[in-house]
């Protein structure tokens, strides 16, 4: 009997193993709302599965940023390019191109918000202290910033630390890279167990909030969704299209797939980094490359952020029947793109950078407190979307900047599908 007990146990595992990731989570997915519909007093038992499954992830992440930066400039070649000037300036042009949809969107159909008169909140920061903050973040001590998972200030010493290595023998050289093998083999390991920790995610957030919190904020939240969908699926394949000169949604619908499923359930720019490192590895990208674009990304690529600062800051100007006239709603695009970068990459980041930018129709921190409020009330869908926005681009820009019109984007895709 315990002979037929392990066999059936290797059966499953095996198929487990072989089975495509993407189905396990569509799996897990479809699992965990049933669940949640027919039985959410359960759920609290499951959130667990989902508090591993994220916990790992952002665990490891910080210490796979480092150790991959750092291997990357110990290997890296004098005069070898790493196009990062180009995918910096690719991820600015997403995230403004974003803000202004957000707009335009906003224009289209004007939303409102129930706000109520509210007590003090936190003082509000300007553009310039977010800005200050990112800068002094670069030099945190190390230490603190892998406990912190501060990746600008992770990148800056694993760039100097990798430096510093090129000049030491290449027993050293070898131990850094392999270091830097040997951690994305655990995170390979951790990642082949999402569906159960997406399991729990939906299971948990079916169970406990069902879907009757959303339904008094439909229209803002179609306004929201409607302009992170038209960015995904219109203005990033308009921008791969112009740099590639092919047919861009092979690429889109695989990063959405693979980058943005985890992250919609994550909610984590940051936890989802090791997976879109799995990613680019699999599109056969250059590691010099995505070994700092990815976590760069997770920081200032934030075209969904931009969105949501922007929608709901302009929901709040019309709910008190302030005028925004095109030149404030270009200032407001503007500095969107520049609050988003600074949200950080966990759960409702953006946020908190709304009253920064509602301070610029003079909208009271009171009041810009309680839409931050309604954020986090829809965060369920809004947070969660803005996620998969911002982390599935984090891989088509990089992809975008790193290949050519003469590289066949279509083949490398059908090829990294075949590479699980």
């Amino acid at each position: 009997m315990s002979s037929q007990n392990s066999g059936i146990f290797y059966s499953a595992f095996n198929w487990y193993m072989k089975t495509s990731l993407i189905l396990l989570i569509c799996i897990g997915m479809v699992i965990g709302v049933f669940l949640g519909v027919v039985a959410p007093g359960y759920a609290g038992n499951f959130s667990i599965l989902g508090d591993l499954f994220v916990g790992a992830l952002k665990a490891i992440a910080p210490i796979l940023v480092f150790t991959l930066v750092c291997a990357s400039v110990t290997q890296h070649q004098k005069g070898a390019e790493t196009k990062i000037k180009p995918l910096i300036a690719l991820y600015l042009i997403s995230t403004f191109a974003a803000a202004v949809i957000a707009v335009i969107a906003s224009f289209m159909f004007p939303t409102t918000l129930q706000l109520q008169t509210a007590e003090a909140g936190e003082a509000v920061q300007t553009v310039g202290q977010v800005l200050k903050n990112l800068i002094v973040q670069v030099v945190s001590n190390p230490i603190t910033a892998l406990s912190q998972a501060n990746y600008i200030s992770l990148i800056f010493w694993a760039v100097v630390f990798g430096f510093g290595f090129q000049h030491c023998s290449e027993s050293t050289k070898k131990f850094v890279v392999e270091l830097g093998h040997t951690v994305s083999d655990i995170v390979r390991m951790i990642v082949r167990c999402a569906p159960f920790g997406i399991f729990g995610l939906v299971y948990t957030v079916v169970g406990t909030f069902g879907v009757d919190v959303l339904y008094g904020y439909v229209r803002v939240l179609a306004v929201l969704l409607g302009s992170m969908f038209f960015v995904g699926f219109v203005i990033n394949p308009i921008i791969v299209y112009a740099k590639l000169r092919q047919n861009p949604y092979p690429l889109i619908w695989f990063c959405i797939k693979n980058s943005g499923v985890t992250a919609f359930f994550t909610r984590s720019s940051a936890a989802n980094i090791p997976v879109n490192m799995d990613l680019c590895r699999r599109l056969d990208l250059p590691e010099a490359t995505y070994a700092i674009s990815i976590p760069l990304g997770a920081t200032v690529n934030m075209a969904g952020a931009a969105i949501t600062i922007t929608v709901l800051t302009l929901a709040a100007a019309a709910t008190l029947n302030i005028h925004v006239g095109i030149f404030n709603a270009l200032l407001l695009s503007v500095v969107a793109s520049l609050c988003a970068c600074g949200a950080s990459g966990i759960a409702g980041g953006s946020l908190m950078l709304i009253p920064l930018a509602c301070s610029l129709f003079g909208i009271s921190n009171d009041i810009a407190f309680q839409v931050v409020g309604v954020g986090f009330i829809i965060g369920v869908l809004q947070d969660s979307t803005e996620t998969a926005l911002n982390s599935s681009t984090d891989v088509v820009l990089t992809a975008t900047a790193v290949l050519g019109p003469n590289d066949d984007v279509t083949a490398r895709v059908h090829a990294a599908v075949n590479h699980q």
